[in-house]
């Protein structure tokens, strides 16, 4: 009877084993859809920056040089992310998502106030460090709760932020038309309540598996080396495509604007081109599961170059939906290809990746303002178009992954 009794235990124990790891590969629809929601909110207040630029240009009389130091000092908490990756690992991760949008929602509301560009400098970094809070744990969460649709889960949780940055400019300029540059504080309030619905929505979240995770030790130098390669491969891409990317994400309302846009229309074009970047978001990520993140990020590359060169050659605006749907699409590829390797410090793994894309993009998009001022924004245009041509070959450096996950 012992015996009976023992093996009806072990056999429990199996059932409930084999139960815990289908659930692990388990896309819990849901709780992915939270995460995009937070990722929605926290980024639309990230989104104020380039919209605002004309205004700001004119108020505190910045050439475009001092505009691209002024997304260097938001990215400057980037430096941070490996020990804001491996606190994730030691610490409750869903906190910092909670908290982040109402301070990214203050800081970035502020901007308008701005008397002086350091008090702008200060209000950026403070926005960076938030966003540096934010988007180090939150792809962790999101990977746990996308099972084996890594890539799937990705785009969604890129669809909020890509949806952020499409409906930002027109909460924003709406706002400066309503009231007027120095009232767009008005807009807090919708932050405060932001990180409310949070707080609300993940209390709850189930935390069993990330505490299990953070019971295994890793070693953070073991994991660079083993994974350098690819690290260093995703920030060669990164350094290729950011040119382009953020001569048409950050500086394409004053690009417009200078052409004698007004700027409602410079700021609906951004939108349009943040819009089908949700859309490119949305669909790569579950493309890269099955065709391979490798040949997505070829696709998406070669896409985006063609698109900003007939845009450049014709002035359509057109183009800026083609554009956006490509250029916008290989974000949640790249995540989706770091969280592949499946480590053991996935935060501290997202962390280098975000430290290697944000230090990589920050030394581009200062070149890009410099460029602006010394060329004129429309040969930068051409330069960083043909620039990111080197994106291809890094293209094929990649590991092969993702191809043909079964749901």
């Amino acid at each position: 009877m012992i015996t009976a009794f023992i093996e009806i235990e072990a056999n429990i124990c199996i059932i409930e084993t084999h139960k815990a790891e289908l659930m692990s590969k388990t896309f819990k629809k849901a709780d992915v859809i939270t995460l995009s929601i937070a990722h929605l909110m926290h980024d639309t207040y990230s989104a104020f920056l380039a919209p605002l630029l004309p205004l700001l240009i004119i108020k505190l009389n910045m050439s475009l040089s001092i505009i691209s130091f002024l997304d260097i000092i938001r990215r400057i908490p980037s430096l941070l992310n490996p020990l804001i990756g491996l606190l994730s690992e030691r610490a409750g991760v869903k906190y910092f998502v909670i908290l982040t949008p109402a301070v990214t929602a203050v800081s970035m509301s502020l901007i308008g106030l701005s008397n002086s560009v350091l008090m702008l400098f200060l209000l950026l970094f403070t926005s960076g460090l938030s966003a540096a809070f934010f988007h180090v744990p939150s792809p962790v969460i999101v990977k746990e709760a996308a099972g084996d649709r890594v890539g799937t889960g990705m785009s969604y949780y890129m669809v909020g932020g890509e949806l952020a940055r499409t409906l930002g400019p027109l909460l924003v300029t709406g706002a400066v038309s309503w009231w007027c540059l120095e009232e767009t504080y008005k807009l807090i309030p919708l932050g405060l309540v932001c990180s409310l619905v949070l707080l609300f929505k993940l209390k709850n979240l189930d935390v069993h598996r990330e505490k299990k995770r953070r019971e295994k030790k890793g070693n953070p130098r073991e994991l660079l080396r083993e994974h350098g390669a690819l690290l260093a491969t995703i920030g060669g891409f990164t350094l290729f495509q950011t040119g382009m990317k953020s001569s048409l994400t950050l500086f394409l309302p004053v690009y417009l604007t200078n052409q004698g846009a007004s700027l409602w229309l410079a700021g609906i074009s951004l939108s349009v081109l943040q819009f089908f970047g949700v859309l490119g978001a949305f669909l790569s990520g579950n493309i890269s599961d099955r065709i391979g993140r490798r040949t997505t990020l070829l696709i998406a590359s070669s896409g985006s170059i063609i698109a900003m060169a007939l845009f450049i050659l014709t002035q359509n605006t057109i183009l800026l939906a083609v554009l956006g749907f490509f250029i916008l699409s290989t974000t949640p590829v790249l995540m989706a290809s770091v969280q592949d390797t499946n480590s053991s410090m996935p935060a501290f793994m997202n962390s280098m990746y975000m430290t290697v894309n944000f230090g990589v993009s920050s030394i581009i998009v200062f070149c890009v303002g410099f460029l602006g001022d010394r060329i004129g924004l429309e040969k930068t245009y051409m330069v960083s178009c043909i620039f990111a041509v080197g994106s291809i070959p890094m293209a094929f450096l990649l590991p092969p992954t993702g191809e043909k996950v079964s749901k």
